[in-house]
């Protein structure tokens, strides 16, 4: 990622992407599991769907997280965009006025799938706008700085669902 000087009200955006050699539908069965999700993250430690539900629109279901320098926090996300197996995104928090977007899309491409993985920031307030809040002068430095720690956290998911969507095991259920 480089340098852009985006502001936090610039609902500013990454991407990561890769290829895997596994069809849609099986790579969608390891996304589509968020319950899974924590495995690959040293981040998000927990998910539980909430209202006794599970992954459809309007879902919801709360997340557990974990940082060096913003402590604990959990947060309550809602899926807007359920498209099996092409795409699935959540907002955080209020789905009218989020906090942060995450979404994932796939999509077939020579005779495998390419992954993506997206995530916006913004434009509701988060953990990082206390940080912003105390040292405005350095807000372009903080959201760079947390747009590259997602970054490299979403290379590592995608990694780990390549890794599990290529195993000989094609449950998904491979060790990372």
């Amino acid at each position: 990622m480089e340098w852009t000087g985006a502001r936090y009200a610039d609902k500013p955006t990454v991407e990561v992407h890769t290829w895997i050699a596994a069809p849609p539908a099986q790579v969608w069965r390891l996304v589509s599991d968020i319950e899974l999700m924590p495995r690959m993250s040293s981040e998000l430690q927990s998910v539980e769907w909430l209202g006794g539900g599970g992954p459809a629109l309007g879902a919801r279901f709360v997340g557990r997280s974990k940082h060096e320098a913003f402590g604990e926090w959990a947060t309550t996300s809602h899926i807007v965009e359920w498209e099996p197996p092409k795409r699935l995104a959540w907002a955080v928090e209020d789905p009218q006025y989020p906090s942060a977007i995450w979404r994932f899309t796939l999509e077939p491409q020579d005779g495998g799938t390419a992954l993506r993985e997206w995530m916006q920031m913004g434009p509701a307030p988060s953990g990082l706008s206390f940080a912003i809040e105390s040292m405005p002068e350095k807000e372009q430095k903080i959201v760079f700085v947390r747009m590259r720690e997602f970054e490299a956290n979403m290379t590592v998911t995608l990694e780990g669902v390549k890794k599990l969507a290529e195993s000989p095991r094609t449950s998904g259920e491979a060790s990372l």
